[in-house]
């Protein structure tokens, strides 16, 4: 069963959750990206709360920008510090003070800053489980030196445009849609989505992405706007202008890394060559499968982390 709750975060924002399980239980907590909500993590939350399957805490936020969380709106908000803290604010509330995650989970947006909260937190996790967000040493790698990167990433630039909220707002969300369903050249070209259309998207989907999308989209606009991992363009250097010290780009705890290969906006080179950052990784790719492999394969998912959660568990 889904419950919801809201955590007043002492920096002064809120985030509002979806939750499974009982408080005090081993804490999962699930990060969603770009143009998602808490609500993908769903058929997650409802499996590992079950005390068949670990019986944990599990905690699906609404990021910082996204539907009924708090929503500054200066783009300084979003850079990766103010992500990162809002995070560690959330595993105090949920895990205790100094406590520490059984696993954070985390695909797209929500894996660029769970990147970050584990080079800069390790202690606060015990295990790190990707799902098609790029470590960043990696994404810089490929946007400045793959054409073929920057080429995908160009809807990055879409959506850093002043009129980028108004126009995704157009037409019942007509280019969101397009997100999921085609590749949406229109409105962001290289933009991931299914070449076959989206048979997840059904209608009670779909309302859920309305009553998310109904907050606006400055904030989740705002993430883009706030990195420079983005393609350059003119009078923009973008990633072309920023290096990465290695100490920022290091993951100590194990990670599992989940990689749907027929992701159009970040290509399966992004998972590789990452063992120089991160030591202890596992990596399963998903051939036939879109960045929005949680909705397509949501079992497959499942049991790729249960699996990773159970080897955690082996080697107490």
């Amino acid at each position: 069963m889904i419950d919801t709750c809201s955590h007043a975060l002492p920096h002064g924002i809120t985030l509002a959750c979806r939750t499974a399980g009982a408080p005090g239980r081993p804490v999962l907590l699930f990060l969603h990206g770009f143009p998602e909500g808490a609500f993908v993590w769903d058929a997650l939350l409802e499996h590992f709360a079950d005390p068949a399957n670990g019986g944990y805490r599990c905690v699906a936020p609404w990021m910082r920008g996204f539907g009924p969380s708090s929503a500054p709106a200066e783009v300084a908000a979003y850079r990766a510090k103010h992500l990162v803290q809002d995070i560690a604010a959330l595993v105090n509330a949920e895990a205790g003070p100094g406590g520490a995650l059984a696993a954070l989970v985390a695909h797209d947006w929500g894996g660029a800053v769970a990147w970050s909260f584990a080079n800069q937190h390790p202690a606060r996790l015990r295990q790190l489980a990707i799902v098609n967000a790029p470590h960043p040493g990696a994404f810089l790698r490929e946007l400045n030196g793959n054409p073929d990167q920057q080429a995908a990433s160009a809807y990055m630039n879409f959506l850093i445009r002043p009129d980028a909220e108004a126009l995704l707002a157009e037409d019942d969300f007509r280019r969101l849609w397009e997100f999921f369903t085609a590749m949406g050249a229109e409105a962001a070209p290289g933009s991931p989505g299914a070449p076959d259309g989206a048979g997840w998207l059904t209608p009670a989907v779909k309302e859920q992405y309305r009553a998310t999308w109904r907050a606006g989209f400055t904030g989740g606009c705002n993430y883009y706007r706030a990195s420079p991992l983005r393609p350059p363009r003119a009078g923009d250097p973008a990633a072309a202008a920023i290096t990465l010290p290695d100490a920022m780009l290091q993951i100590a705890v194990p990670t599992l890394l989940v990689w749907a290969e027929d992701d159009t906006a970040l290509p399966p080179a992004l998972a590789e060559g990452l063992d120089q950052w991160v030591p202890r990784l596992t990596v399963h790719r998903i051939p036939r499968a879109t960045h929005w492999v949680v909705h397509e394969q949501p079992q497959r998912v499942i049991g790729l982390i249960a699996d990773f959660l159970h080897t955690a568990d082996a080697t107490k």
